[in-house]
C-alpha cells in the first residue's frame, strides 16, 4: 500500500494575518477613568528607527509630549568620595575579616581565593556569629531559592570553605548535627 503525500502549497497562496501595528495611546487608556487609583498614567517603552523623530510622531497622533529639561536642582546628590582605606568589618582581633564592598575575605592578613557563593556564604556566617543556620535557610539566603535536594550543596561549600581557611581556622565553622552550621569567631 502506498500513501500519497499532499501537494505542496505555493508560498504565495499562504495567507498570513497582518503584522501587529504599534498604536500610540494618550494620557490614559479609554477604559480607565481619571479618578481611579492606579488608573492615571501608563508608561510605554516604544522603539523607533533612528531617523524618526518621536516628538513629531506623538504630535501627529494628537499626543502632547512632556519634555522636561534636566535641571541641576533635580539631579541626585553626588555620592561621597570613597575613603582611602576600606576597613574590614568584623570583631577586633578576629582572624577572619570580610570586606563586602571589595568582596575580599582575609584570614590572618592572607587573602582567600573564594568563588562568588563561597564568599557570600562566609560573609553570611561571619556576619551572624554564634547563630545556628539551617541548611535550607542558607540555601534560601545565599543561593536565593527554596530548599531543593538533601542539603549536600551547603555541605560541599562549607567543606571547601574550611579547606581554604586552613587548619588553624577551619574549626570556626562548626557543624550542628542534623541542623546546619554556625560561625564561632573565638574557636581555637
Amino acid at each position: 500500500m502506498t500513501t500519497a503525500l499532499p501537494a505542496p502549497v505555493p508560498a504565495t497562496a499562504v495567507r498570513r494575518p497582518p503584522a501587529p501595528r504599534l498604536q500610540l495611546v494618550g494620557d490614559r487608556p479609554p477604559a480607565v477613568p481619571a479618578g481611579v487609583i492606579g488608573g492615571g498614567r501608563v508608561g510605554y517603552l516604544v522603539f523607533l528607527p533612528a531617523d524618526v523623530d518621536p516628538v513629531a510622531v506623538m504630535t501627529a497622533h494628537g499626543i502632547r509630549p512632556e519634555i522636561l529639561p534636566l535641571d541641576a536642582r533635580t539631579l541626585p546628590a553626588p555620592e561621597p568620595a570613597p575613603a582611602a582605606q576600606h576597613p574590614a568589618p568584623g570583631r577586633p582581633g578576629d582572624a577572619i575579616r570580610i570586606d563586602g564592598a571589595r568582596r575580599l575575605a582575609e584570614v590572618d592578613g592572607r587573602e582567600l581565593d573564594l568563588t562568588y557563593l563561597e564568599f557570600d556564604l562566609l560573609a553570611h556566617l561571619v556576619a551572624h556569629p554564634y547563630t545556628v543556620h539551617r541548611r535550607d535557610a542558607l540555601i534560601t539566603d545565599i543561593w536565593g531559592y527554596g530548599h531543593i535536594g538533601d542539603g549536600r550543596t551547603v555541605d560541599v561549600h562549607v567543606a571547601r570553605l574550611r579547606r581554604k581557611l586552613g587548619p588553624a581556622h577551619r574549626g570556626r565553622i562548626t557543624t550542628v548535627r542534623r541542623v546546619g552550621y554556625k560561625y564561632v569567631p573565638d574557636h581555637q
